[in-house]
């Protein structure tokens, strides 16, 4: 772990007394404002290579490279969690993630987690279900590598510095990024390329940075509902709908008695009678079922049967309500190390 002081530092003065009473003195009189940084990898931290982009640089040169943070925090501590393209990290990278917040929360006035974009919702949401910090902790990495033109690591950087050191941000987790701050929950990456790729639909930003303050539009706070988990063993897939397509994705997951499954739906939670009679076999098997929809936004509804939703709540499916699927897993991983009771885990998710 490396610590970096900047801002207005520590001021002491041995004048007329003793050291030992100027140390006391400083000690008393230190108000700073400490930021642990927690470093994964991801675009922000990556350099090319001849087999291609790969994350090479540290969490201490991404801070060290941007001294503007020192106006934010009056120490900046470093942590190297791990170093990967988000895209190859395991739920067990994001709960080592998890137990370090957790290490430093009597530490630091804020956390700054720099991660690759392509999942750095889900571990944000994973975090967010897990962990229940007296702290904020900020999301944020890059779209465009540091050697790239506009590289955008930096601005990033500062938007997720203010966030965590906002006084009005006290709690939860967010994904800070082209100076919007988005609740866990709620936030999805919408675009493979461009710097405002991140969009919480329906439900807008947290709050929005200008120059010189942040107006926040929703209370800053998790929208996640505490799950006593943080590192899941559990095998949860997601089967996909698609007009057409046979019901082998659910069938294997029966054959290999996986511990839970997502199903992407249509619509309002409907798939085909084919799918639907395979979820009534998991189901009957033991196996748990939420329910989500391929849809960008909007929540589920229990209405049309021959396969719809109302067929699939009557097969004893579960409402993964607005989750996208990706999310409903991470949540499904960490209730199904919560409880093993079914009752329970139709409490954890949303009603039809």
């Amino acid at each position: 772990m490396m610590g970096i002081t900047g801002g207005a530092g520590l001021t002491s003065s041995t004048a007329g007394g003793t050291e030992d009473e100027a140390e006391e003195a400083e000690l008393s009189e230190y108000d700073g404002t400490v930021v642990q940084v927690l470093s994964m990898g991801g675009t922000i931290a990556s350099t090319p290579g001849e087999g291609g982009a790969s994350p090479s640089q540290s969490g201490d040169a991404l801070i060290e490279s941007v001294p503007e943070l020192n106006d934010y925090a009056d120490e900046i501590l470093v942590d190297q969690v791990t170093q990967l393209g988000s895209f190859n990290l395991e739920q067990s990278d994001v709960a080592d993630l998890g137990e370090a917040a957790r290490d430093v929360e009597d530490i630091a006035d804020g956390i700054v987690v720099t991660h690759g974009t392509d999942t750095m919702e889900e571990s944000a949401y994973h975090l967010d279900l897990a962990l229940d910090l007296d702290i904020p902790v900020v999301f944020t990495g890059a779209q465009r590598r540091p050697d790239e033109v506009s590289t955008d690591g930096p601005a990033n950087l500062i938007t997720s510095f203010r966030a965590a050191t906002h006084g009005e941000i006290r709690s939860g987790v967010y994904i800070a990024f082209n100076e919007e701050l988005h609740a866990a929950r709620d936030v999805t990456k919408t675009h493979s390329s461009k710097l405002e790729t991140f969009e919480s639909p329906d439900k807008g930003p947290v709050a929005v940075f200008t120059r010189d303050d942040a107006r926040l539009f929703r209370e800053p706070r998790s929208y996640s509902a505490s799950l006593p988990a943080l590192r899941p063993n559990k095998t949860v897939s997601i089967a996909s709908s698609g007009q057409g397509m046979d019901d082998r994705q659910i069938r294997v997951a029966i054959e290999q008695g996986d511990d839970g499954l997502v199903l992407d739906g249509f619509g309002l939670g409907n798939t085909s009678e084919t799918l639907s009679d395979a979820v009534r076999d998991a189901v009957d098997s033991g196996i748990p079922v939420v329910v989500t929809s391929r849809t960008y936004a909007g929540t589920l509804n229990a209405i049309y049967g021959d396969g719809g939703g109302q067929t699939l709540q009557d097969h004893g499916a579960l409402s993964g309500e607005d989750l996208p699927a990706h999310k409903a897993r991470i949540k499904l991983l960490l209730a199904l190390e919560a409880t093993e009771s079914m009752t329970e885990l139709r409490e954890y998710f949303g009603s039809w």
